[in-house]
């Protein structure tokens, strides 16, 4: 009977394994190279599995992915929503079943695609995997945070090629490489079970997925060596460190003015073109509160800078009814609006509550949860120092958003966020480092102002110039090239995903033939 149990359990150990190596490539770990054996562990596993013993292995794999991943939205949880540890964990791990079906459903098709067609592993694991990241970046509202190409960040001599197949074109490089490696494991199986089995075509594969790398690498290396033309811009980022549960306080509401007020008069030393504050910094609303916003709008005719500013704004509708909008204000140097964008892309359970009417009880359970209307129109700010959008909190992690900014041309990517519910986790880390490949996917610098952080610049190639520490008072300044390139991505959006997609479905028809 022990003898049983232990051979169950290590039949799963695999999958384990991959989805604790693939999260150390993650930050705040960043070991980045590991991505690109993580899944060897659990491709050779599926040989051995029955559909369902398939299933379980992806849904493992997962679990262990995404709890070690996203471990920090525990926090939010637990310290803004009021909800009790055991049962904040309870709700990541819920969160985590949810995103694990992706990757189960991926092991379940691998499994039965790999044993009934010569086709290489590294053909059919990629193109299998971006079709279901993509998808989960859709479904149910879209959770695209984690996704395997993101862990490359640092490696942007591959990542260059994003500018074409955006972010899943490095996830593919890397499930492809992994099928690879696969593929050399397995291929004694593979004869032994087809007799004709074409060894010469898999070698042919594992040749051209060579020539696919290393046409990537030296794409990166021209791209990043590419000067493109554009102008320099001074900015300034203001992070003012404010706590989450006083930034409402009305006791509190005239520090956090004067905090912000100090910060960029320091910064308005040096002159820049323009100042950035983070999500709904201001403890009022615009606007709405008289006082407060000719006081902010007086202190802008000083400044001399252009300010954006993030804002809660009350929208009415009607002489009963009124909404609020979580905006982005932009105040040129003589203190006039010359620019307002409401976040489209609303957080779930955080600025509304999906499906109110099925889950009414939620907002009983969670405490804070705010109702926001989402904004309808992907405005630009038309300025003299140059055309940008804005993307409040998690908006920068849609690549398929941003590009939408960008259509008709633009200059750099304004990102303001409040990333103070993550705690000192590994999550403003990770929030921050999706921004690289923003930038690069469109080719536009990107600046970032957080509330406590993690602030910084990165340019149109995906290097961080700068960032800030994590909790702490500080400003950034630094200049910033500007650039009007339109690419690929940016024009065409994620054709090589749908690809993947119409790929898949052609394997699963195929399979289904066969039978």
């Amino acid at each position: 009977m022990r003898e049983r149990l232990n051979k169950k359990y290590s039949e799963y150990l695999p999958p384990v394994i991959s989805g604790a190596l693939l999260a150390l490539s993650f930050p705040v770990f960043d070991l980045f190279l590991l991505a690109w054996i993580a899944f060897v562990p659990l491709l050779l596993s599926l040989w051995q599995k029955n559909l369902r013993q398939a299933f379980i292995s992806g849904f493992i794999f997962g679990m262990t992915f995404f709890f070690i991943t996203l471990y920090w939205i525990y926090h939010s949880i637990n310290h803004f929503g009021g909800v009790p540890f055991l049962s904040s964990i309870i709700l990541v791990l819920l969160l985590c079943c949810y995103l694990s079906i992706y990757p189960a459903f991926f092991a379940l098709l691998f499994s039965s695609i790999i044993k009934k067609t010569k086709l290489p592993a590294l053909f059919i694991a990629p193109v299998l995997w971006v079709a279901l990241e993509f998808l989960r970046s859709y479904a149910l509202s879209g959770f695209p945070w984690a996704s395997t190409g993101y862990s490359q960040y640092k490696f942007l001599y591959i990542t260059q090629i994003s500018d074409i197949t955006g972010v899943y074109g490095i996830s593919f490089l890397v499930l492809a490489v992994n099928g690879a490696f696969a593929e050399l494991f397995l291929l004694k199986n593979r004869v032994k079970e087809m007799p004709l089995f074409p060894v010469s075509f898999i070698k042919l594969s594992l040749g051209s997925l060579l020539v696919i790398l290393l046409f990537t690498v030296s794409y990166g290396i021209w791209r990043l060596g590419q000067e493109r033309p554009g102008r320099y811009i001074t900015a300034g980022l203001v992070q003012g460190n404010i706590e989450q549960g006083k930034k409402w306080e009305p006791s509190f509401q005239k520090e956090v003015i004067d905090r912000y007020f100090t910060l960029s008069t320091e910064l308005s030393k040096s002159s820049p073109d323009l100042i950035i504050w983070p999500e709904a910094s201001v403890p009022f609303y615009f606007g709405s509160d008289s006082a407060n916003t000719t006081e902010l709008m007086d202190f802008q005719k000083n400044l001399g800078s252009g300010l954006l500013f993030g804002s809660v704004l009350v929208k009415e509708h009607s002489s009963t009814k009124t909404s609020l909008s979580n905006s982005a204000i932009l105040l040129d140097k003589e203190g006039k609006i010359a620019y307002t964008y409401d976040k489209i892309h609303m957080v779930p359970f955080g600025e509304y509550v999906p499906l109110k009417s099925i889950l009414f009880f939620i907002d009983k359970l969670v405490v804070g949860i705010g109702d926001y209307s989402p904004g309808k129109q992907y405005l630009t700010a038309e300025t003299e120092f140059g055309s940008f959008g804005t993307l409040i909190c998690y908006e920068i992690i849609f690549p398929g958003m941003v590009r939408k900014f960008y259509t008709k041309g633009g200059d750099f990517i304004v990102t303001i966020t409040n990333d103070a519910w993550f705690g000192k986790t590994s999550g403003p880390y990770q929030h921050f480092n999706m921004a690289v490949f923003r930038a690069i996917e469109n080719r536009k610098p990107v600046m970032r102002a957080a509330n406590t952080g993690v602030s910084g610049f990165i340019d149109s190639n995906g290097k961080i110039l700068a960032q800030s520490s994590l909790f702490k008072q500080q400003t950034l300044l630094n200049k910033i090239k500007t650039d009007s390139t339109m690419t690929f991505y940016t024009k065409f959006g994620d054709l090589f995903s749908y690809l993947c997609i119409v790929l898949s479905v052609i394997l699963l028809v195929n399979i289904r033939w066969r039978r």
